[in-house]
C-alpha cells in the first residue's frame, strides 16, 4: 500500500488575533489570517500561533482562499495511512445504521469536513462508489484514498467526478472517469422508497443524482395528491414528478432547460409503470416559462422549484437574492388557493434565514398571503458539523397559499 509518512510537515503561523475560529475548531484558514508559511502546496503543516503555540494539523495551498483545511487538532497525531483509514472508517460507520434501518441503495458516504475529510466527497450507488476530489490536499493523497476505500467498502467500481467549480479555486483541472473496476452497464437503476430511478455515474449531474433531495421525495410521497396538478420546475431527470404521480396528481409537468434529462423523465414514468398518468415535459428556460404560463393564466395545486445553485460566491448573493425571489413570486402567482409551493435553495452561500425573508418578499410583492407549513433539507448522511454550519447549504420551505 502506498504511504505519506514521508511527507515534509511545514508550518503555518498565524497573525494576531486570527486564532478565534480555529479554537471555536472550524476547519478552514483563509489566506488573510496567515503571517508566513514554511511549506509548498499540498504539503502537509502544523499551525501556529505567533506566540509558537500548536492550534491544528492540516494541509496547505496558497492558491486557494482556504489556504488551510484542518486535519486534526491534536500536536500527536500522525497524519498517515493509518490515520486517513481510521477517520474513513469513522464515517462509513456513522452511516451503517442509517443505511439499515431505511434500507438505502444510494446516499452521501463521506462528507467532507462534516466527516473530517475536507475536500473529499463519496457517494455510494449500491456497489459503485462516486468519488469528488475537492482541493489539493486530497488531491496528493488520492492513490491512498482510492486503495483503503477498495480495501474498506470492497466496491465493483470506483468512478472519479472531480468536474465541479471548487477545484478551480484550488488550482485542479477537472477529473472524470472510472478509476477502478468496471463502470456499470447502462442503464443504472437505484430504488428509493419504492421508486426505481436510471442514473447515470458518469455525466449526470453532482454525482448522477441528487441525493441530498431525498427526504423532501419521502416528505412528498407522504402527501395526499389524488386529482392535483402538479408543476416541477427544474425538474432533472423528473424524480419530484414521479413521487407526485405517485401518490395520485392528475397531471404532472416537468420543465426543464435540458431535453436530454427530460427523457430520462420519461424512462422514470415508464419505468416506475407511471406512464398512464397526464405528463407534460418542457424544454424551456423555467424564468421564461413560468412567465408564459402566468401570461396564459395557467395554474397548479402543487409547485416545485428546486432550482440549481445561484450564488457561487459572495460577489453573486445579490443577484441570486433575486433571482430566487423573481421565480418564487412567479410560483405564488401561478399557485392556487390552498395550493403548496415546495422551493428549495442549494446556495450555501445564502443562509436559511435570508431565504425565508427572499420568500416571504416574493409573497408580498405577489399579494399572496402565505404559511410554511414545513420545513426541508438535506438527510442524515449529509450531517453538519456545529463547528462547520456550512456544511448545511440546501434549506427548503412548504408553503400554502392562503385566502386575502
Amino acid at each position: 500500500m502506498s504511504t505519506i509518512d514521508k511527507l515534509p510537515l511545514g508550518t503555518v503561523v498565524l497573525k494576531q488575533k486570527r486564532e478565534k475560529p480555529l479554537r471555536r475548531r472550524h476547519p478552514w484558514i483563509f489566506s488573510g489570517s496567515i503571517h508566513s508559511a514554511d511549506a509548498n502546496p499540498g504539503d502537509l503543516v502544523t499551525v501556529r500561533s505567533q506566540a509558537g503555540e500548536f492550534l491544528a494539523q492540516g494541509y496547505f495551498n496558497p492558491r486557494s482562499q482556504i489556504a488551510v483545511r484542518i486535519l486534526s487538532w491534536r500536536e500527536d497525531d500522525v497524519i498517515n495511512a493509518d490515520w486517513w483509514r481510521a477517520r474513513l472508517q469513522l464515517a462509513i460507520d456513522a452511516r451503517v445504521e442509517l443505511v439499515s434501518y431505511e434500507s438505502l441503495m444510494a446516499y452521501r458516504m463521506i462528507y467532507a469536513e462534516s466527516d473530517g475529510l475536507p475536500g473529499l466527497i463519496v457517494d455510494r450507488y449500491g456497489e459503485c462508489l462516486v468519488v469528488q476530489s475537492l482541493s489539493l490536499g486530497i488531491e496528493a493523497v488520492k492513490p491512498l484514498l482510492i486503495e483503503l476505500l477498495i480495501d474498506l467498502v470492497q466496491p465493483r467500481c470506483i468512478i472519479e467526478r472531480s468536474d465541479v467549480d471548487a477545484r478551480k479555486k484550488e488550482g485542479l483541472d477537472d477529473v472524470v472517469g472510472v478509476i477502478w473496476g468496471q463502470a456499470p452497464s447502462a442503464p443504472f437503476i437505484i430504488r428509493e422508497y419504492g421508486l426505481a430511478y436510471p442514473v447515470d455515474l458518469l455525466i449526470g449531474h453532482k454525482t448522477g443524482f441528487y441525493l441530498d433531495q431525498r427526504e423532501s421525495r419521502r416528505w412528498l410521497l407522504n402527501q395526499s395528491l389524488e386529482g392535483r396538478e402538479v408543476l416541477n420546475a427544474f425538474s432533472y431527470t423528473g424524480a419530484f414528478g414521479a413521487c407526485a404521480a405517485l401518490r395520485g396528481a392528475r397531471q404532472v409537468v416537468n420543465v426543464d432547460s435540458s431535453h436530454a434529462v427530460l427523457e430520462t423523465a420519461r424512462e422514470v414514468m415508464v419505468l416506475n409503470n407511471l406512464d398512464k398518468v397526464d405528463a407534460e415535459y418542457v424544454t424551456a428556460d423555467v424564468f421564461d416559462q413560468l412567465r408564459a404560463y402566468r401570461g396564459a393564466g395557467r395554474s397548479f395545486d402543487l409547485i416545485i422549484l428546486d432550482p440549481p445553485k445561484f450564488a457561487h460566491s459572495t460577489r453573486d448573493i445579490d443577484r441570486a437574492a433575486r433571482g430566487y425571489k423573481d421565480i418564487n413570486l412567479l410560483a405564488f402567482q401561478l399557485l392556487r388557493p390552498g395550493g403548496l409551493l415546495l422551493t428549495f435553495s442549494c446556495s450555501g452561500l445564502v443562509s436559511s434565514d435570508l431565504f425565508q425573508k427572499i420568500v416571504f418578499a416574493a409573497s408580498i410583492d405577489a399579494g399572496c398571503p402565505a404559511q410554511i407549513t414545513g420545513w426541508l433539507g438535506q438527510g442524515a448522511d449529509h450531517p453538519v458539523l456545529l463547528t462547520f454550519p456550512e456544511g448545511q447549504y440546501l434549506k427548503g420551505l412548504v408553503c400554502r397559499k392562503v385566502s386575502a
